[in-house]
């Protein structure tokens, strides 16, 4: 199950997944041509920041077991020092880092041991590697996903289920207003892939880069 999978690198989630023949289960806002092509389980309408909306998806998928949960919606606000707005980061916060937490608490009951959680985050919520400041929000609520993401690799180890903390990349999507300087949303999603195939509890709660780098808090 994806989140956030209408477009951009959800949507590449889809379409990768699908074609190697996965059951795959795509959430988002509003469905896109594109998403309905592909023929996956569409369930639109769900916004992650609704528990009335979580609720309902825990409904229609009742009974249905979860292997790998890729949370993957988000929003980009970049918010410097000089236009700096409280509201924009509450609403970062609140979209990127506690509805992931929170969608994954209300989907345990669909996962099993082996099963998988999938926190896409971002190199941007590094304290580390960030040497350009700015994006306050954007920033601050990565390195808080990054954080519930290592919280929950400890706190899931005993039923089984590995956490993986995601960078994809500075990916040619909307959300990075269709960057020259990035790859394309084939190259960083066949990486992802690979570090989700290779997640296991050994590893869990690792901070990667979609090429393998495991990079710094």
């Amino acid at each position: 199950m994806i989140t956030g999978s209408n477009r951009g690198i959800g949507l590449e989630y889809c379409r990768q997944l699908k074609e190697r023949g996965d059951e795959v289960i795509a959430t988002c806002r509003s469905s896109s041509p594109e998403l309905d092509e592909l023929g996956v389980r569409v369930q639109s309408g769900i916004d992650v920041t609704s528990g009335a909306s979580v609720l309902k998806l825990k409904k229609d998928l009742a009974g249905k077991s979860i292997d790998v949960l890729i949370q993957n919606a988000g929003i980009a606000e970049f918010n410097s020092l000089s236009d700096l707005d409280p509201a924009s980061v509450t609403r970062q916060f609140t979209v990127n880092a506690l509805s992931p937490l929170c969608f994954t608490h209300a989907f345990l009951s669909h996962m099993v041991k082996g099963s998988k959680v999938v926190l896409m985050t971002s190199r941007m919520g590094s304290i580390e590697d960030n040497t350009s400041g700015g994006s306050y929000g954007y920033r601050m609520s990565k390195v808080a996903l990054c954080m519930a993401g290592k919280s929950l690799s400890i706190d899931l180890k005993i039923r089984g289920i590995a956490v993986a903390i995601l960078h994809p990349g500075l990916v040619n999507t909307r959300m990075t207003g269709f960057t020259k300087n990035g790859i394309s949303p084939e190259q960083s999603v066949n990486g992802l892939l690979s570090r989700i195939d290779q997640l296991t509890l050994n590893n869990s709660g690792t901070f990667w880069h979609s090429n393998g780098e495991i990079l710094p808090w």
